[in-house]
């Protein structure tokens, strides 16, 4: 039961802090406010965080609740491959709508120098999890080839998606990271089906 209450207030911390992000800036958020608005306490707070700055990685605990929530949409019949591009189209609109271009260039740029949590990387997350599982499922039906190990395309595939990211970022968001990725994803996957 612990464990889950550490997850818990963990979690009410990070969803807190990403909806006030969103709403007024990071720059403009203080932890007494993230405080506020998760309903915790000042001491719950830097047990997990040692500052506002901590969580910035936590953004991929946002995206892997988002995966999560859309893993259990999908419909069981749907097609593999059509289930990773269904992932990667919502993650992407769920990017271009709800979390601040800044917000996601600051991630990215903490990833480079930080060096302890690499949390983009760490392949124990939901993220990883899922992926492997439907890259498996679509390999052990013979759509994909065989002569690649399932850890190799789901790298291969994470690191597209934080390409497009990154360049959107570069970019300053002037083209749509949603429709660019609905033509690239596919463009850069297609070497991985079985029998090209």
């Amino acid at each position: 039961m612990a464990k889950k209450k550490t997850r818990n207030t963990r979690g009410r911390i990070i969803d807190a802090a990403w909806k006030l992000f969103y709403r007024q800036g990071y720059d403009d958020t203080t932890v007494e406010e993230i405080i506020e608005e998760s309903g915790t306490s000042r001491g719950s707070f830097y047990h997990y965080f040692q500052g506002k700055d901590g969580l910035l990685s936590t953004l991929a605990d946002v995206f892997d609740r988002k995966y999560e929530e859309l893993s259990e949409d999908m419909a069981p019949d749907m097609d593999r491959f059509d289930q990773l591009m269904y992932l990667n189209c919502e993650l992407f609109t769920m990017l271009e709508n709800s979390i601040s271009l800044d917000l996601v260039a600051r991630l990215y740029s903490s990833q480079l120098v930080t060096r302890g949590d690499k949390s983009l990387l760490d392949h124990g997350r939901i993220y990883y999890r899922l992926l492997r599982q439907i890259v498996l499922q679509v390999q052990q039906r013979g759509e994909l080839r065989g002569d690649v190990t399932v850890n190799e395309m789901v790298r291969v595939y994470a690191l597209c998606e934080r390409a497009l990211i990154y360049d959107w970022c570069l970019s300053g968001g002037d083209y749509s990271l949603t429709q660019y990725s609905r033509t690239m994803m596919p463009m850069f996957l297609q070497g991985f089906r079985a029998g090209r």
